[in-house]
């Protein structure tokens, strides 16, 4: 017996008309790389189609073409179980991330903050992190009011603005005090009453110290769970600095990162996918995971998923 190389049968009938269906079916459920399974169920339909043909009683072709038939159905629920474990894990993946992308951006304003206090620099240790959160302060500026056209027009700055209500508020001697509030008044910064004192702020910008925790996040904020990674078991996210000193200026400039990889987080869901998508962000030459800035190269502090 030989096999042709359209897959018929030398001197048999025209050829199963299931193969080509049967060859979609394994490239859709397994993959090109499962060629070598399909090659085989290939051989057994071929060899099965082969004695048919040699079958003279017609009831023992009808049991064969049934057994055909079911091993058929058989690859098809297996290509429907592939495709929606791949849908479900994509769903399932999608959720997870979410969170933790929440969690990583809550770091990266955690660093910026740092930085901002800390002379440029990061810090690569959640300890030490989550304590300026907890026990720091951060300076918020009040305002009120802007400057009009007008203004503007004549000169007036906010710098020279705040100076002058500085003068007034600092000014020891009450008639001195009560010259420079007139003067504000004129600018159009401050409303008097009739005893000269201060009735209403119409410009000023005045800078208050507020916990760190309250400046960043929202009320009911827990602190300490910057470190860990949603869905992680416990896990901590992966933190470390670096520094980049090869602008044209010579100016250092001060690096983090923050990541998990995919193991991490969506070990369990499906083997399977989870190999294919760490497999394809390797051949990209991808982080096969969520980050968060780069401890090597400046890039803005952006996320990966960005």
């Amino acid at each position: 017996m030989r096999i042709a190389s359209d897959c018929s049968f030398v001197g048999s009938k025209p050829k199963f008309s299931c193969i080509f269906a049967v060859r979609k079916l394994f490239i859709i459920a397994f993959g090109r790389k499962k060629t070598v399974i399909y090659s085989i169920f290939k051989l057994f339909v071929l060899l099965l189609q082969h004695e048919i043909n040699q079958i003279n009683h017609i009831n023992m072709k009808k049991v064969v073409n049934i057994v055909l038939v079911l091993c058929v159905a058989g690859l098809a629920y297996i290509c429907v179980g592939s495709i929606m474990g791949s849908i479900n894990f994509g769903k399932e993946r999608e959720a997870r991330e979410k969170e933790i992308i929440a969690r990583l951006i809550d770091i990266r304003t955690a660093q910026i903050a740092f930085r901002d206090r800390n002379k440029g620099q990061y810090t690569d240790n959640f300890d030490e992190l989550i304590a300026f959160v907890k026990n720091d302060s951060l300076p918020f500026v009040k305002k009120v009011g802007e400057l009009s056209d007008k203004q503007l027009e004549d000169g007036l700055t906010e710098a020279k603005a705040m100076k002058l209500i500085e003068d007034a508020r600092n000014a020891k001697k009450p008639a001195v005090a009560k010259k420079k509030w007139q003067e504000a008044e004129k600018a159009g910064l401050v409303k008097l009453n009739k005893k000269g004192e201060v009735e209403e702020f119409i410009f000023s910008r005045d800078t208050m110290w507020v916990l760190a925790l309250d400046t960043l996040y929202p009320k009911g904020f827990n602190a300490d769970s910057l470190r860990y990674v949603p869905f992680g078991n416990g896990a901590e996210f992966e933190m470390r600095t670096g520094c980049d000193s090869s602008s044209k200026s010579g100016n250092k400039l001060y690096l983090f990162e923050a990541k998990t990889p995919y193991r991490t987080y969506l070990e369990g869901i499906n083997k399977d996918e989870l190999n294919n998508l760490i497999d394809l962000q390797q051949e990209l030459g991808r982080y096969a995971g969520l980050k968060v800035g780069d401890a090597e190269v400046g890039n803005n502090n952006a996320g990966n998923w960005e």
